[in-house]
């Protein structure tokens, strides 16, 4: 599969891993959006959030845990940061691997941008 994220989960492509555990890999965003702009990705290769079934859903749950702790860890957690996910081309998901987006460490107002 040339899928970036699996290949950055398998250790195939270097990156600066922050978290890693059996269900996911965290890491820094190539472009940030903000001070702190991580990502969280499942090590399974799910395309969008719109491909999550009642029995694959839960890797939701664990992602926001690790995100929660990445914050608490990078210093935002106590003024407050955002999580965002992207479906789809028009959602604006760049890579068909889901992932979720950790920004913080400055005012975060409208869109990502």
């Amino acid at each position: 599969m040339n899928c970036i994220f699996c290949r950055i989960a398998s250790g195939e492509v270097p990156s600066n891993i922050l978290y890693q555990d059996e269900r996911v890999v965290a890491f820094p965003d190539i472009n940030p959006k903000a001070p702190v702009h991580l990502l969280v990705v499942p090590r399974e290769h799910i395309e969008t959030v719109a491909e999550l079934t009642e029995d694959s859903a839960s890797i939701i749950g664990h992602i926001v845990t690790v995100a929660n702790r990445l914050a608490r860890e990078a210093g935002i957690a106590e003024k407050g940061y955002r999580l965002v996910v992207n479906c789809g081309l028009e959602g604006g998901q760049e890579v068909p691997h889901l992932h979720v987006h950790l920004l913080g460490g400055r005012q975060m107002t409208g869109t990502l941008g």
